[in-house]
């Protein structure tokens, strides 16, 4: 079968074809300078877009850092790229893609472990953003594949230890699967986009994501700790902040996902437990195993110093928000408010609905609860306009909701 083939796809009304190894086989992957550069000069000779992708160990690792590279190119085919061993070698794929548009899916999750590699598209085609626009109501690359392009991919190693060398070969397969239909199912959704005159709504969507400016660090992140929610004592808080801190800190030495350090379950009976010596310690679950008996000590510690700390010291019991609160609280502490976001919800759910949009890629729910919650003191059409726009809204999405949000806001209880 070759990319012609692939790309044309079968009979409509046929059951999708597996698509269980690539056109070209499945390519060795580079991990030395000279083969770097030999590929790079076929990239280079290549036509069109990038089709690109990562892969990453987020399950076993601290650090998010890519661990293998996949690019495609018409003319030039597709390669693997190993980027641990060449870090200090990726100017001549640097040039080369830099300078050409990527195809990518879900690009949020892949641009900033490649520009950590610096790697930077001077423009992009989102696939998973551009199915969401085009009305599809199930966007997984498999999924987009199997319903515009007529094959179906073979998954099952997104989550795999990608760290780990060398590669199975069955695990390079998939990721080399991952490019080889990019550019196709690009070229279907553009035309969609196209027909339904959405196009320019995917563009600038696009570059949004290309754009993007890294999440600000969370001020407490250890309250993201799961089941912390059983913990209703500031005192006890402080024992899952010292646990989660003395975790991380390991975590980082170790590249080792904080989880596989210790589990957050683990953390949370401790703390309810509140064992005073090293043996009530290890007859909790977890602790009792071989690797966490060689920790029982530090863990130890981190609980009797939260249990030491000063009441000036402890973490507060109420979680500060940075912004409104939660919008099932509204009715009572402001019923304004909540009337506002109850009209602005039912209006962007319409205008979603007419435009076959999600209407969470309509209008940040973020920025309409914070709009809501304090409007401008002029709600016309125009001013909402701006402070959508401040608040990071398109160009598109502000056309498109602004006088119904302008609306909302003149709504009361």
């Amino acid at each position: 079968m070759d990319n012609a083939d692939q790309g044309s796809g079968p009979p409509e009304d046929s059951a999708p074809l597996p698509l269980t190894e690539p056109a070209d086989g499945t390519p060795d992957v580079i991990a030395d300078p000279a083969t770097l550069r030999a590929a790079c000069a076929r990239l280079a000779e290549g036509s069109g877009a990038l089709a690109v992708d990562t892969e990453r160990a987020s399950g076993y690792r601290y650090w998010p850092r890519a661990y293998l590279v996949q690019i495609r190119r018409e003319g030039a085919g597709t390669f693997l790229i190993d980027p641990i061993p060449l870090r200090d070698h990726l100017a001549p794929l640097a040039e080369v893609m830099n300078d050409v548009e990527w195809v990518l899916h879900a690009a949020s999750q892949d641009l900033p472990c490649l520009a950590e590699l610096g790697l930077r598209p001077p423009s992009l085609f989102d696939t998973e953003l551009a199915g969401r626009l085009a009305g599809h109501q199930r966007v997984a690359l498999g999924t987009l594949v199997e319903e515009l392009l007529g094959y179906r991919l073979e998954k099952g190693h997104s989550a795999a230890d990608w760290s780990r060398r060398p590669l199975p070969v069955d695990w390079l397969n998939y990721a080399a699967l991952d490019v080889e239909l990019l550019v196709p199912l690009r070229e279907k959704l553009e035309a969609e986009l196209a027909a339904s005159g959405k196009l320019d709504w995917a563009r600038q969507e696009f570059e949004a994501v290309r754009t993007a400016e890294p999440p600000r660090p969370r001020s407490e992140p250890w309250r993201r700790t799961s089941g912390i929610h059983k913990i209703r004592t500031a005192r006890g808080l402080a024992a899952v902040r010292a646990l989660w801190e003395a975790r991380d800190e390991l975590a980082r030495k170790r590249d080792r996902a904080p989880g596989r350090i210790l589990p957050d379950s683990a953390i949370i009976n401790a703390v309810l437990a509140a064992p005073r010596t090293v043996t009530e310690l290890q007859q909790l679950p977890v602790f009792g195993g071989r690797v966490q008996r060689k920790q029982a000590a530090r863990w130890l510690r981190q609980l009797h110093h939260a249990r030491t700390l000063p009441d000036s010291e402890l973490p507060s019991i109420a979680v500060a928000h940075d912004g409104p609160p939660p919008a099932n609280r509204w009715a009572d502490k402001d019923p304004d408010a909540a009337a506002r976001l109850a009209a602005a919800r039912t209006a962007l759910a319409d205008i979603a609905e007419h435009h076959q949009l999600p209407v969470e890629n309509l209008l940040l729910p973020d920025l309409l609860r914070r709009t809501c919650w304090h409007p401008p003191a002029d709600t016309s059409p125009e001013s909402v306009a701006a402070v959508l726009a401040e608040g990071g809204a398109r160009p598109w999405q502000v056309e498109l909701t602004a006088e119904a949000v302008s609306t909302a806001l003149q709504a009361r209880a």
